[in-house]
């Protein structure tokens, strides 16, 4: 059963709008088949980059689940009228869901790639008091090029997971999934950007009461300026610039009729 897709108005992308305890039942349903699905999220920088690159764009576009992430883009969906119940439920960050992998039934092995090796153990152990008698195994993704890449690929068959949490930020995890997915064993993969570190508690999250307001990404920049500083104050102008580029192409053929 496929889940339905969702167009977030103006941005032009298409999205899967779930709470948490909608997204826990799709991953129950999940690891009982035991395919290959993936997870993941859309924020202004992933909906600039599908308007912008081909493989991201296929990647979103056959993707199983793709959440609300950002503010900007909730708040947009929200505008459709389609929530039920309060639009903020639907808003799933990473950070959002993973303490509630505890609901997913049979899921009883998980990986971790990505972050410092001290932050991806610390990320295990959460991950182990969250889903009790779950294995949890670990892979630091730190300095990742080719020969870490064939690592892991090969350290995933070794693992046989049924739930990979893949953290290396956003492009470079959405990069593997395109290059490796057909490689890697059948699993559940969720891109979780820097959720690994937040998790382990060496990156602090933002007050929820930010989240609310959207206005996590000002806690971003005082916290990582040089990090995030061109997501934040140049990215979003990229973005525009993209959308009224589709737009002129599209009255472009209007006009000349």
């Amino acid at each position: 059963m496929a889940l339905d897709r969702q167009r977030i108005p103006v941005l032009e992308v298409d999205a899967t709008p779930l709470r948490v305890p909608e997204l826990m039942a799709e991953l129950s349903r999940f690891v009982a088949e035991g395919s290959t699905r993936t997870v993941l999220g859309h924020n202004l920088h992933s909906v600039t980059l599908t308007l912008s690159d081909e493989g991201f764009r296929n990647l979103y576009q056959r993707s199983d689940v793709v959440l609300l992430d950002g503010a900007p883009v909730l708040w947009l969906w929200g505008r459709t009228g389609k929530a039920e119940g309060p639009v903020m439920d639907y808003r799933l960050g990473t950070t959002d869901w993973l303490p509630a992998l505890g609901q997913v039934h049979g899921l009883e092995r998980i990986a971790v790639i990505g972050a410092g090796a001290e932050a991806n153990a610390a990320a295990v152990k959460q991950l182990e008091s969250i889903v009790p008698g779950a294995r949890v195994a670990g892979l630091p993704g730190e300095g990742w090029n080719g020969d870490l890449e064939d690592q892991a690929v090969a350290w995933l068959h070794a693992q046989q997971p049924q739930l990979v949490l893949l953290g290396l930020g956003m492009p470079l995890q959405e990069e593997v999934l395109q290059r490796r997915l057909g490689d890697m064993p059948p699993a559940i993969y969720c891109a979780v950007g820097g959720a690994i570190e937040q998790l382990a508690g060496f990156q602090k999250l933002a007050p929820r009461w930010l989240g609310r307001m959207g206005l996590e990404w000002a806690w971003r920049l005082l916290l990582h300026p040089r990090r995030v500083a061109y997501r934040v104050l140049g990215e979003p102008w990229v973005l525009l610039w993209l959308l009224g580029n589709r737009h002129l192409k599209r009255q472009i053929p209007r006009s000349g009729r």
